[in-house]
This record gives structure tokens, sequence and C-alpha cells, in this order.
């Protein structure tokens, strides 16, 4: 594919185990590099599409700049998207409306095209209700009308799923899911992260806040951006496993904390294959955990074979990297005990995740033991991991009385904005800072 990305897979890991254990885990580096360029921005006429998503409702006009600045914010989106792009406007209410194009389906993005997509977006007023479902099942129609490889959805609300289930959103969401990658905003406090943390899990996106709406225009002009540098989508991460041995769990942990479980497609025999979206040149980070049958001392086992598989257009696929994921049984306490330092760094940043969102749902629940338990165990585990970012997002919701043991008061009073932006950014995690590189990864 022209502009597609080179990429590498490495894997890091302590391959030996005690006696009777059966747990391997392994850290997947995947670094894609060389995307993008002339070539890409070039690229093959639908071979990208972009949906804008703007929350229409009647909250939208609350304070009034909300609505001017999710306008500009969404015209700034349309500038940035290249030449060639096949993109659309969706307004949403209780309903979805197609704002731009005037007929069902996607323009192809010029200087025309842009400015008439522009000039629809000012029109918008805001009235009616929130319906999250039916935005997203008007995006996945719209994008269903054109061939494009790379397809990518901007949401933005402001408000609660009022006029849906949250089975009905569910349900909408599992049917769209693997259709198309989604970035959800919520602008301002009256949101709920839950929802759109669910939106964006499961469409292999990311969540976040923009607590004013000042902020929204150089997120959206963002999210484009990084969406127009996109050069190979749907991508996958196949794992082989032998005889005996099965998957626990696979996890992306870096840049953001995605669980892939059950998201597994078999690809006969002992294999499946994992989504991880689209790339450009990046490198993330996955977790595996492998459940193999004991064996003696001194056995030595291929636990697992990592590939990376890209689609072809014809149906063919194309394996661009491979790894290991080894075990070796021994006696030797001081081999087996030894923690992988990359292991070690990501386990501790999904418990930093878990901690800060199980505790922010106590706090919220009245439960005041739990919620300072958690947050206590989560400013502890944010001391020792050097995540400073997430420590003084956590300053603002406890009182910390000694970091190194996880000593905390709850705050008698929690700005609405400083909750929401703990919880949305618990899932972003820190690289873990590597020395020289290993000669053989897997045995680091």
């Amino acid at each position: 594919m022209t502009g597609a990305p080179d990429f590498a897979v490495e894997v890091y890991q302590n391959e030996y185990l005690s006696v009777g254990a059966t747990e391997v885990n392994a850290i997947v580096t995947v670094t894609a590099s060389g995307a993008g360029g002339p070539a890409a921005a070039a690229g093959p006429a639908g071979s990208a599409a972009e949906v804008i998503i703007i929350d229409t409702s009647g909250s939208m006009h609350v304070p009034r700049t909300k609505l001017s600045s999710a306008k500009q914010a969404t015209a700034a989106a349309i500038d940035t998207l290249r030449d060639g792009v096949a993109f659309a406007v969706i307004a949403g209410t209780d309903q979805a409306q197609l704002v731009y194009p005037y007929r069902h389906g996607l323009e192809v993005a010029n200087d025309q095209t842009r400015a008439e997509a522009k000039q629809a977006v000012t029109k918008l007023s805001a009235n009616g209700g929130t319906a999250i479902g039916r935005w997203l099942h008007l995006a996945d129609s719209v994008f269903a009308t054109q061939e494009s490889s790379m397809r990518h959805a901007i949401l933005l609300t402001d408000g609660q799923n009022m006029h849906e289930t949250p089975r009905q959103l569910a349900r909408t969401i599992h049917e769209v899911t693997g259709h198309f990658v989604c970035d959800a905003r919520g602008v301002g406090t009256d949101w709920e992260v839950k929802e759109l943390r669910q939106v964006a899990d499961a469409l292999l996106g990311t969540v976040d806040i923009v607590a004013e709406p000042e902020g929204l225009e150089a997120d959206f002009r963002a999210m484009a951006a990084s969406a127009m540098n996109k050069a190979v989508a749907d991508v996958s991460l196949r794992l082989w496993t032998p005889q005996g041995a099965t998957i626990k769990f696979v996890k992306q942990v870096e840049p953001t904390l995605a669980d892939l479980t059950g998201r597994r497609t078999d690809v006969p025999p002992r294999s499946g294959d994992y989504p991880t979206g689209s790339w450009g040149s990046e490198t993330r980070d996955y977790h595996v955990c492998v459940q193999v049958p004991a064996a003696a001392t001194g056995e030595k086992m291929l636990a697992g074979r990592v590939s990376l598989v890209l689609p072809g257009p014809d149906g063919s696929e194309t394996v661009v990297g491979k790894g290991n994921i080894v075990a070796v049984w021994t006696e030797d306490t001081a081999l087996s005990t030894r923690i992988n330092r990359e292991v070690a760094h990501y386990t501790g940043q999904a418990e930093l995740a878990d901690a800060i969102q199980e505790g922010l749902e106590a706090r919220k629940a009245g439960d005041v033991e739990t919620a300072t338990a958690k947050l206590g165990r989560a400013v502890q585990l944010a001391t020792e991991t050097g995540h400073s970012d997430t420590a003084k997002l956590l300053a603002k919701v406890v009182d910390v009385e000694d970091a190194k043991t996880g000593t905390v008061r709850l705050k008698r009073k929690v700005a609405a904005v400083d909750e929401m932006t703990l919880d949305t950014r618990s899932s972003k995690t820190m690289r873990v800072r590597r020395k020289a590189e290993p000669a053989e990864p897997t045995e680091s």
C-alpha cells in the first residue's frame, strides 16, 4: 500500500517460570515508521472517510458559546481534511440529521465542498434531546455508502444519553463495532464519562473532556489531523498458541488502556486476531497473558507466536512483523522471581486506572471507606511510577497526607470538572522508560 508504514514487533518478558507455574506474561511493542509524507497525503481517492458528529441538543445553548465553539471546531476539522477524503457532518439530538452533504452519503473534500460544509454548519441551532446510538447508527449508514479503508468519526456531546435506554445504546455500539474508529469528546461537565468511554473503547478511539468550549477548536483540529496521518487500517494482532495453551487476556497498555480480550476472532488452527485499528507512524504496547500447561524443570516451550497482519483489498493478508513468547521452567528462584520491568510497569498502570475508576465510583455512591482506600492506592501507585500528571489530578480530589503509603482523605468539595478530568484521563498511560535495547528482547 502506498505510504503504508514499516512495522516492527518486539517482545519483552521474563521467560523463566518456577516449577508448577502456568502463567506467561509478555509486553508486545509494535512500532510503525515511515508512514505519512506526500505519498500518504495524496492517497487514493476514497481511501479515507471522516464523519463529524456534533451534539445540537437544547443544552448546547447553555452557555451560548458552547454551540458557537462547536461550530468553529467543526469548521477547523473540515479545513484539516486533505483533498480526496470523503466526509460528512451529522447533527445529533434525540434524532440524527445529516447536515452535509445534502443527500445521504459522503462528499469528497475539495475547496468547494469544504466551503459548502462549513456554510451548512453555520446554520445549526440547538434544540431537542440526546440519543447517541442514533447518531452512531446514521454515521455507520453514511460510511457504508462508500468503500473506504480508513473510517474515522469525531463525536461531541455535552449531555447524558437521555433519549435511549442503556441497552439500546449498547446494542447500537455492538452493531457498528469494527466498522469505524471513533474519538469521543464531552464538553462541559453534564455528560456521563461511562457512556463515552463505552463508545470509545468499543470503537478503538479515545475519550476525553474539553472543560471549556473554547478548547474545542484545537482538540477537533488535532483529532482530524491524527486521522489524516493514518496510512493503513484494520490491522490485527494475531496470536498463535500451542495445544493446551489458552490466551488469558490481551490488552493495549500504551498510549491508552483498552481490553481487547473479548474482541478475538478465531483463525483456525489455534490462532486468534485482535483488532488494533488504523496506524500511522507510532508505537503501541500490548500486554499478552498466556496460560500454559506446567512442565518439568529445564523444559522450554513456545508459549505463543505474535504476528501483525494487514488485510489486502482482495481478501488476502500480509504478515508484517513477528515475535515469540517463550516459557522455560527452572528451579533457580533468582531467575523465576525476577519481574520483567516492562510487564511490571504496565501492570502497575492498569492497577492505577482501576483504582481511580473504582474509587470515583465509590465516592459517587457515598462509600467513603472504599473510595478512600482506592484513591489512596492510586496516589501511592502514581507516586511510585512517576505519573506526576495523574498525581496532580488526584490531589484535586483527595488531600494527600502521605503519598508513599497512600494515606489520603477525601476532599469535602470537589469540582465536577476535576473529578471528570481524573476519570477520563485515568486510562492514559506513560510509556516505560527503556534503557539500551537488548540484543534479544524476549530475554530482557
